[in-house]
Order: C-alpha cells, then sequence, then structure tokens
C-alpha cells in the first residue's frame, strides 16, 4: 500500500491556517461590499472554447485540460495519436480548470448583458489552477480575490480602486504599501518619442528591471533588444523622473509632442484629483513611469501594490481594460479591476506578525466531562453559549481532567468551565482562564456575559 502524498503545487490548509485565511477573505470581502461590488462564482472548470487562446502560446499550455468522459479514445485512430498533442486534446478533452477569474468573468458579462445593470461592479474569491512548474511562492492551486467594474470609462473607477486597497490593507494590519500607477498610453507615447513606435513591449520589459538591475543594465539590454544608441539617448529623462507630489509636470513637458502620452498624463492627473476629493489627503499612491505590466490587455491605468519591509514581490495589480469582452463577440465593454494576492498577503502579515491572536482560536469555550451527571448538566447549559454566539463544545469522553485540559492547551481554548457535584448543586460553574490559570465561580449567565467583552 502506497503512502498517501499531495499532488505537486498544491497544499493543505490546517485549522490554524484557515482561520488566518478566513481572516483575510472576510476582511476583503467586506471592503469589496462596502464598495458597491456584488458577488459572484463561476464553475471550476470551463468548455476549452472559452479557455484557448485568452492566454497566449504559453498559457494555453499551462491550461489544465480535463479528458472526456467514458472511452475518450475510442474513436481515435493511429493518425490522431501520430498528429501531436495539439491537435489530440482537442479531440479528447471538451474542458479544462480555469486559469483565472478574468476570462470566466467576461463570459459571464457577454451571456448575461441583457439582464445586467451597467456599470457591473462584481467581486470573486475563487482558486484558479495552472499547469506550471512548482516552485517557492508558486503553486499550482491558488486563490485570486478579484474585483472590477465593467461599462463604464469613467476615471472613477480608478480612483474607487486607490481607496479600496487603502480600506482593505490597513484592515490587515498592513499601514506601510505604496500603490504604484502608470499609463500605458504613456509607455505607448514613450515609444513613439524615442522613435521605436510599437515597441513598447520590449521597451517595457527592459525598464521594468530598472530598479532590480540598474541604468546601465537596462541600457545594456535595450542595446540587446536591437533598440538604437540615439533612442536610448532619448529615454534619459526616465531615469530621472522624480516621484514627488507632482510627478506629471516634467513628464507632460519630456512628451508634449505625444498625443497619446499627454491623454495618459490627464487620465492619472484626473485619478490623482478624485483621490483627493474622495479624503484620502496622504494616499500611498506614486506615479511610476517604468511600472509594466498585462502590456497584452492594459489599455489605461496600470495599478500594482508593494508592501515594505518584506522581501515580497507586488501583493496586488490590476488596470483599465477597454475591450474585455471581444474575444467572445461582443466588443467595446471597457472595464478596470484589481487582483489580491492572497498567498502573498498571508506571507507580508506572517512575517509582520499582523494575525490578531483570536484568529487562531476556534472554540472559546470548552465545558468539561467528569462524570454521566456532569456531562447531562453540561450539554443542557451548551446551547446556551452557542445561542449567545460563543463557539463552545463539551470534551465528549469521561477522561482524567490533565488529558481535557491538554486538549484545550493544544487547540488553544482560552477559558474551560469545569462541573463537579458542587457546580451542579450551587449553579456556580467554575471558569478556568487557561492562560492565567485564574479560576472564579460564576453563573453559566455571567460567564458569556463575560466572554462576550
Amino acid at each position: 500500500m502506497s503512502k498517501p502524498s499531495l499532488a505537486r503545487g498544491t497544499r493543505d490548509f490546517g485549522p490554524e491556517q484557515m482561520a488566518k485565511r478566513t481572516f483575510i477573505f472576510d476582511t476583503i470581502r467586506r471592503s469589496f461590499q462596502r464598495y458597491g461590488f456584488l458577488p459572484l462564482e463561476t464553475p471550476a472548470f470551463e468548455n476549452l472554447s472559452v479557455l484557448m487562446g485568452k492566454y497566449g502560446e504559453e498559457g494555453d499550455q499551462l491550461l489544465f485540460k480535463i479528458l472526456n468522459s467514458g472511452d475518450y479514445a475510442g474513436k481515435l485512430t493511429d493518425a490522431d495519436w501520430q498528429a501531436g498533442s495539439k491537435p489530440l486534446t482537442t479531440k479528447i478533452s471538451e474542458k479544462g480548470l480555469r486559469y483565472d477569474l478574468t476570462v470566466p468573468f467576461a463570459r459571464y458579462v457577454v451571456m448575461n448583458r441583457g439582464t445586467l445593470a451597467m456599470p457591473f461592479k462584481r467581486y470573486q474569491i475563487q482558486p484558479v489552477w495552472r499547469a506550471d512548474r512548482p516552485q517557492k511562492g508558486r503553486y499550482r492551486e491558488f486563490y485570486q480575490c478579484d474585483a472590477d467594474v465593467v461599462g463604464t470609462d469613467s476615471l472613477l473607477c480608478e480612483a474607487e480602486i486607490v481607496g479600496l486597497l487603502h480600506d482593505i490593507l490597513p484592515a490587515l494590519g498592513i499601514n506601510d504599501f505604496t500603490v504604484k500607477i502608470n499609463n500605458r498610453k504613456i509607455l505607448t507615447g514613450i515609444a513613439d518619442i524615442i522613435g521605436a513606435h510599437g515597441m513598447e513591449g520590449p521597451l517595457c520589459v527592459a525598464i521594468d528591471k530598472l530598479d532590480k538591475i540598474g541604468k546601465d543594465k537596462v541600457v545594456e539590454e535595450l542595446l540587446e533588444r536591437g533598440f538604437a544608441s540615439d533612442s536610448i539617448d532619448k529615454l534619459e529623462p526616465i531615469f530621472s523622473l522624480s516621484a514627488d507630489e507632482d510627478p506629471f509636470t516634467e513628464l507632460k513637458s519630456w512628451l508634449s509632442e505625444s498625443e497619446v502620452a499627454l491623454k495618459g498624463i490627464q487620465e492619472l492627473e484626473e485619478v490623482w484629483a478624485m483621490v483627493k476629493i474622495l479624503g484620502l489627503e496622504n494616499a500611498k499612491i506614486e506615479f511610476d513611469v517604468t511600472l509594466a505590466r498585462g502590456l497584452s490587455y492594459y489599455t489605461g491605468a496600470i495599478f500594482e501594490v508593494k508592501a515594505h519591509h518584506v522581501q515580497i514581490g507586488s501583493i496586488s495589480g490590476g488596470g483599465r481594460y477597454d475591450n474585455l469582452t471581444g474575444t467572445f463577440g461582443v466588443p467595446g465593454i471597457s472595464g478596470v479591476g484589481i487582483s489580491l494576492g492572497v498567498d502573498r498577503i498571508y506571507d507580508v502579515m506572517e512575517e509582520l506578525n499582523l494575525f490578531p491572536d483570536s484568529q487562531t482560536t476556534s472554540t472559546k469555550v470548552m465545558i468539561s466531562n467528569f462524570d454521566e451527571e456532569a456531562f447531562t448538566y453540561g450539554l443542557s447549559i451548551l446551547p446556551k453559549f452557542r445561542k449567545a454566539g460563543i463557539n463552545s463544545e463539551i470534551y465528549p469522553d469521561s477522561v482524567k481532567l490533565k488529558k481535557q485540559l491538554d486538549y484545550a492547551d493544544r487547540k488553544r481554548i482560552p477559558f474551560v468551565i469545569l462541573i463537579g457535584s458542587d457546580e451542579i448543586q450551587s449553579g456556580l460553574l467554575t471558569l478556568k482562564n487557561m492562560k492565567t490559570g485564574e479560576q472564579q465561580k460564576l453563573k453559566a449567565e455571567d460567564i458569556i456575559t463575560l466572554l462576550n467583552r
């Protein structure tokens, strides 16, 4: 008999981890709802026709495909087997596990656009799957927490995302963070200004590494990528742009001849102004001209959130896209969204010791079990605690008190109610504080009042 094992790239989450993860999910969910986002869930698997071709060739390879039910290979010929994996896949698999939450969301919007109140604000907290090579910090199954607004071009959406992040992260105890923002139109304008029209992809891949490898190495990489020396010389302002309270004046001067870049700058200035009106006077936002993510789909604002004092990458990212539903034959539905990385947020909170102690406790009080009479009495008062909203349980077996207290200790149950013949006769129960060892005799109603403080 083989030993049980986990599939590579997956994890179990024990009770203590789940208490912490639930705290993160609940905090994020409350903030999403406070900002008017509605909950949505989509199936764990989709038709491959929905998923394929949406993530590029590499993404298609990372999709987990599901074999067709029954004799999936019954009608295959020798030619089918010899044709290679790509044509074979379409004949033996019609479905796959979802790769992200965005494509299923786009599919949902297209299928239900006639009944949705536009603009449509939705949030989604569900697992996704990728057949990636497992490594530290990268898993084959992980959760995404997405919030998107579709059906409007209003820059209020971008400003509200900034507000949303300032709502969620401090509620989790993460107060030292920066929301970095750029605009895809500015990146397009930079490529045009330096005479590298249409090359913003390789340009951005290089300049995105500026804070990691420095200016000289970025210049070296640009030369390797085929950029002319005079084009690189025109990039000089990018290395000296300030990130102060007014980062746009210098940028407008440099990119004054690019209409698309000026449009991008104007959009960001409007976002900055609305953030201020929304009351975020000391907003932790920073313009970062080197920020370049999602270039294949973002068309406007680009977001990335970094937590400080930890060696962990971005904990959130997102942006504006102008054609979310175009691949499903309904073009022109603009949207903007943000995705929070739960696993990275968890790691940040663990490293900085930010989880509240209460989140590691599932049971608040345990009733002891000395004998049959005490067990019956304990059963009769147990519902009172639960009706009062107190997580409570009774030890199921009549065993030595030490074993019962050890159990409470291992579960980190902070209080134990000891019930013996004296307690049954007097109605005064002995409440033991497991942390201090202190004991006091109280009525059940008084214990409830004390525990609910």
